[in-house]
């Protein structure tokens, strides 16, 4: 029996089964008992986008006599943040009161990493406030440990405007890394670098922009990206700048309400990328500041994102973009 298998508990064991829409108000449920609020809006987001990418994501359900006591939501990425090759992300997991302390999180975090290794994948990766105690104390038992990645945010608002020396130092090394309906925004005044919203159209840009800095062909990778960012998000944040009419750069960015035991709305920045060809010529700024006058707009509280703690090129152009250390500890464990 694999882990995707329904099974029945018997005699007070767990049992675990996928689950998806029908969970959605158990699940709420649940979750809300430790939260002390109601995320359905972020549930309901991920229980359709393991439906609709069911090759990529893992939704397991812990079963007791009494039904569905936890759940935990995986979804795997081709290069998440930038790392090299396939990682499983945790997004959420949850075990019911009357489930904690009889083994139940332990043989939903088991049907985990089962499942990860029934489909070749050999890391998992998730991210924790620090306050969580109890929830790092899990993770810890579960076999995580930190991980050599920094969660870096600031709040969001419009950046600090630069200064005019007589000459501009060289802007720092941008690289990507890899977190319907949208409202659009007017147009900010961008004087120097148009930036316009993505679109579907923009799929070859953004995948040759990427190649140009890894070397590697991530065309489906950003379809998948650009699926989400543009039909599975309430808003339209995702960007594209041009310099006579060519892509010059590209961020990915969507607003959540939920991932990683967030309670608020928090920006996520998934990839920025701009061409080695416009290097130096504040294309990155052009679009962090388009980027930050439409949450400003939103009212978002924050946006955050990740890098490894040695990519001082990326660091450095963060931190020129005002970022700083976020309250979060970013984990993994070997699967």
């Amino acid at each position: 029996m694999t882990t995707q298998d329904q099974t029945t508990p018997a005699g007070g064991a767990f049992g675990i089964r996928p689950v998806g829409a029908a969970d959605l108000d158990r699940i709420t449920a649940i979750d809300a008992g430790h939260m002390g609020a109601s995320r359905r809006g972020y549930f309901e987001k991920r229980l359709d986008g393991g439906q609709r990418y069911a090759d990529e994501a893992i939704s397991l359900g812990l079963v007791s006599d009494d039904g569905l006591a936890g759940f935990a939501l995986v979804r795997l990425e081709d290069g998440e943040f930038g790392r090299p090759g396939s990682v499983a992300v945790l997004d959420a997991i949850g075990v019911d009161t009357s489930a904690q302390g009889h083994g139940g999180g332990r043989a939903l975090m088991d049907a985990v990493i089962g499942a990860l290794r029934d489909k070749g994948v050999a890391e998992l990766v998730t991210q924790v406030d620090w306050s969580q105690r109890a929830l790092l104390e899990f993770l810890g038992a579960a076999g995580f440990g930190l991980d050599g990645r920094v969660v870096l945010s600031r709040p969001a608002a419009e950046l600090t405007p630069e200064k005019e020396p007589d000459t501009l130092p060289e802007e720092p090394t941008e690289i990507d890394y890899s977190s319907p309906s949208g409202d659009d925004f007017m147009a900010l005044a961008r004087d120097r670098i148009p930036v316009r919203s993505l679109t579907e159209a923009d799929l070859p840009g953004i995948a040759a922009i990427d190649r140009r800095h890894s070397g590697r062909d991530r065309t489906a990778y950003y379809a998948r990206k650009l699926d989400q960012v543009l039909n599975q998000s309430g808003v339209r944040l995702s960007l594209m700048a041009e310099i006579d009419g060519m892509p010059a750069g590209f961020v990915m960015a969507r607003v959540d309400y939920g991932e990683f035991g967030q309670t608020a709305d928090e920006a996520v920045l998934e990839a920025i990328g701009v061409d080695p060809a416009f290097a130096g010529q504040s294309v990155g700024r052009a679009l962090m500041s388009q980027l930050m006058g439409n949450l400003t707009v939103l009212r978002a509280g924050a946006v955050r994102s990740e890098t490894d703690w040695n990519d001082t090129g990326l660091i450095g152009f963060l931190n020129a973009m005002e970022f700083t250390p976020a309250q979060k500890i970013s984990l993994r464990r070997s699967v």
